[in-house]
């Protein structure tokens, strides 16, 4: 495992400018700019939560809707954790949480298992929070799940609060993937797999 797991990832389209910068084994500090106030807040939640340090700049064609920008900045933090990850030899590989907010419980489980799967149990009352549509926070974790290497669920257990529901679904996501990407040292830097590498 590298003993350095940091990645810095920039992707150009017609529709979208980012650039990431990743360290897995951070404090959870953050720089985010997505041009989506409520997006910034729930990825410096994820950062925070994760301990994982996040720098986010995002211009995307938001003249147009949120759906490019949300999902391509989804897109590049996958690849980005992916990257610094390396093999994903020598880490726990699995991580889950369940989060209280309020009213509300959400749980997260996630596999970095290199097949990436989403399953996404999560309902919302209102269409938007602020000004961003909810259902753009599954395009957010299908994009980040797929680009990630991640089998990744997340679970809306019960709750009424839409802002609520969606925090509680990103703190228990990085609280998951928090404990996924720990070192485990008992594998001797080797896969946590049957296989011999994942």
């Amino acid at each position: 495992m590298s003993t350095q797991r940091t990645a810095t990832l920039a992707r150009k389209t017609r529709e979208t400018d980012i650039e990431v910068t990743i360290n897995l084994d951070g404090t959870g500090q953050s720089t985010l700019s997505t041009g989506i106030g409520f997006f910034d807040h729930m990825l410096e939640s994820f950062s925070k939560h994760s301990a994982i340090d996040l720098n986010v700049k995002t211009v995307g064609d938001l003249h147009v809707d949120m759906h490019h920008t949300v999902e391509d900045t989804g897109i590049v933090i996958g690849q980005a954790i992916k990257e610094a990850l390396g093999d994903f030899a020598g880490i726990t590989r699995f991580g889950h949480a369940y989060v209280p907010m309020d009213e509300t419980l959400s749980r997260a489980a996630v596999d970095l298992c290199k097949r990436p799967y989403l399953v996404w149990k999560v309902e919302f009352a209102r269409d938007k929070i602020g000004e961003m549509d909810t259902e753009l926070f599954k395009e957010f974790f299908h994009a980040l799940a797929g680009n990630g290497g991640m089998c990744l669920h997340v679970e809306n257990l019960y709750g009424e609060n839409s802002h609520h529901i969606i925090e509680s679904c990103f703190k228990a996501t990085a609280r998951a993937l928090r404990a996924a990407i720990a070192p485990d040292a008992r594998l001797g830097g080797g896969a946590a797999s049957t296989k011999g590498s994942l």
